[in-house]
């Protein structure tokens, strides 16, 4: 192994447990119910009006709950799955199951029964807490292949007045079982908290699937705590802070964020009243801990292009003139660094007049830190946000590492790199390029599976990424290029790194998705998704009619649009010694958006590469034969699971390729 970096020092190694009194969740629920008492823990927006719970509610919220867990029989080892949208009844019943000793298994919301079932029984999950009658469906289409399951604990009582309650339970009637037994309980459950500590199994997250099965990742109580204690400590998170939490339970973002630094520092977590309500209900918050994935800011900038687009000449003027101003001295302001009295006093009235109410508009005006990570980020959009005075950083994780591996410092921001190791986290680069690390933060096991997790973390704990990657010389940052066993060869034996080239054709908004294929092929090419809201704006704004996806995406125009956007991102691709050759050839416009529910992405979001292949060989194949269109006939799955088929004759163009020396000329 080459190229290890080492942390700084910290307080905290990874052989010593933090006090006794705060190395696990629950117990750090129970310093905040004191220290904390008054202070917001939770809000969550419910028919229009913001509710809100002080940590000293919550401590009570979650006691009641894990008595009425001990009076169900749940005990220390169960596992309890937990499935509905972001709300704070779920984060409560996570702490109450670590509180009595089961394992919190949260679920994708949007996850079918069979994609469920396959968790559920993997797990040997005992209880299921569900949102509402749709989850509760799912759960009972497959109940009868859970051996383990014993019942269901639902939220949401509408439409199951009817159901069979022998084995479903009422949420709040549980708490008031719990509270109507206390006297008889609490001596118990206030001795298994006590004995807890950092060893203990604090949630099991499952990965997402992206070649296969989703592996279930074993996270303790000192993984999660020590590594929330460590961010929360880099960023100076305090609870002062608040975060919107929007992002999938399931996912180990939102666990880290809203459990884990959450119950360390004692910020406020919020909770939209629903996906579709999500951005007003930001505007209202005004977080100022924000993360998202880059997709999310793509969308936010597509918006902002498609609003300019159809404003008034003068207000078009104004925003092309102080952004332009604003990309130029917005970053050095926001680090620091000096921009002379004439500039300041320009970027000032242009925050007045353009940025501040865009920034409002977005609800990103009180972000004090700003993450972004899943995927690189188009160093335009990067640009375009730091620009507006919003210190949006990048980080670099993963599952198995209770998220952080690598941050960026306040003022050692680039959209190139990821940062350095978080506090507490070494990193090492092996002679093939795969990035390993070692942390207080690494995951216990797979459950279930010793095989995976040998090949995974080795004996002295080091970790296996799957991701290709170097340690910058110049600025000690980690920058990632692709997943390791996406990283290949072209047939000229050229390296051939197809994230680095979708990434930049996502920057575009009219582009969705890209998927790139290349490797043992003597040329790169590529499928497109392109992205409906920006380009339906588009055709409307130039009296192109459609009725249809699949109509839109097949439209010349549209096809000489993406071509530009291709071309373009070849010339910037021909100017990288090392990758110039994944410049793409030629390209199709897929004639129905990727979809998880078709296996086509994972929950996440996530391009399954081989899957895609697979499915759309006879695309594939036409690329490379020189063809000029071809008819194709692909299964889909509709909202309410029925299958059925689309058809199109798709074309396929040739895109523009650059030498380096073109592009310098």
């Amino acid at each position: 192994m080459t190229n290890t970096t080492n942390a700084e020092a910290l307080d905290i190694s990874m052989d010593t447990q933090l006090d006794d009194q705060l190395n696990t969740v629950p117990k750090l629920l129970a310093r905040n119910a004191i220290q904390y008492a008054n202070a917001p823990a939770y809000r969550e927006k419910e028919y229009g009006i913001w509710q809100s719970w002080t940590w000293s509610q919550t401590a009570k919220e979650v006691n009641a709950l894990a008595l009425g867990f001990l009076d169900l029989g749940i005990k220390k080892g169960d596992h309890i799955a937990i499935v509905g949208r972001n709300r704070p009844y779920f984060y409560w019943a996570m702490v109450a199951a670590q509180s009595v000793g089961a394992v919190p298994v949260p679920l994708y919301k949007d996850a079918v029964a069979e994609e469920m079932a396959y968790v559920l029984d993997h797990c040997n999950a005992s209880y299921v807490v569900a949102e509402d009658q749709e989850q509760v469906d799912k759960v009972i289409d497959v109940i009868d292949d859970l051996k383990d399951m014993k019942g269901i604990i639902f939220l949401d009582p509408r439409g199951m007045r009817k159901y069979d309650k022998s084995s479903l339970f009422d949420f709040k009637e549980v708490q008031q079982n719990g509270r109507d037994k206390s006297s008889k309980l609490q001596k118990t459950l206030d001795a298994i908290i006590k004995s807890q500590n950092g060893d203990n199994t604090c949630a099991m997250l499952y990965t997402s699937g992206t070649t296969g099965r989703p592996k279930g990742v074993v996270l303790s109580n000192r993984n999660i705590v020590e590594t929330a204690k460590a961010t929360c400590e880099f960023d100076t998170l305090s609870v002062n802070d608040s975060v919107l939490a929007y992002l999938p339970m399931a996912w180990v973002g939102d666990f880290i964020f809203s459990i884990g630094q959450a119950y360390t520092s004692g910020f406020c977590v919020a909770c939209p009243e629903s996906g579709e309500t999500m951005q007003h209900d930001l505007r209202e918050v005004g977080p100022t801990y924000f993360f998202a994935p880059p997709r999310y800011f793509e969308s936010m900038l597509t918006s902002v292009q498609i609003r300019m687009e159809d404003a008034g000449k003068f207000k078009r003027w104004l925003f092309k003139v102080f952004m332009a101003h604003a990309k130029e001295v917005g970053p050095k302001i926001l680090d620091g660094k000096p921009v002379g009295l004439y500039a300041n006093l320009k970027y000032l009235l242009g925050e007045l007049l353009i940025t501040g109410p865009l920034k409002n508009t977005l609800g990103l005006s009180r972000v004090r830190v700003g993450y972004t990570a899943g995927e690189a980020i188009g160093p335009e959009l990067f640009e375009f946000y730091r620009s507006l005075g919003i210190n949006i950083k990048q980080l670099y994780g993963q599952t198995e590492a209770s998220v952080f591996i690598t941050q960026q410092n306040d003022g050692e921001v680039s959209a190139d790199t990821v940062g350095k190791p978080s506090p507490g986290v070494e990193l090492k680069i092996d002679e093939k390029g795969q990035v390993f690390y070692r942390s207080v933060g690494s995951f216990v096991e797979y459950f279930k599976d010793k095989k995976s997790t040998a090949e995974t973390k080795d004996k002295e704990g080091w970790v296996a990424t799957g991701d290709a990657g170097f340690i910058e010389k110049t600025s000690g940052q980690l920058r990632i290029i692709d997943r390791a066993k996406d990283v290949g060869k072209l047939k000229d034996g050229s390296m051939f790194a197809p994230k680095f080239v979708e990434n930049k054709h996502k920057f575009y908004a009219n582009i969705l998705e890209s998927v790139v294929f290349g490797d043992g092929k003597d040329k790169c090419v590529a499928f497109l998704n392109i992205d409906l809201t920006a380009v339906g704006n588009w055709a409307e704004r130039n009296n192109i009619a459609y009725a249809s996806y699949q109509e839109l995406a097949g439209h010349p125009k549209v096809y000489e649009m993406i071509q530009k956007n291709i071309e373009e991102v070849n010339e910037s691709v021909a100017q990288d010694d090392m990758l110039s050759s994944c410049q793409i050839h030629r390209f199709l416009i897929l004639h129905k958006q990727l979809d998880a529910d078709d296996d086509e992405l994972t929950r996440t979001q996530k391009v399954r590469r081989n899957i895609i292949a697979e499915k759309y060989s006879d695309l594939l194949k036409a690329l490379y034969d020189g063809s000029s269109e071809i008819f194709t006939q692909t299964e889909v799955t509709y909202e309410d699971g029925r299958k059925g088929s689309i058809s199109a004759t798709l074309e396929i163009r040739d895109a523009v390729v650059h030498s380096k020396k073109q592009v310098a000329a």
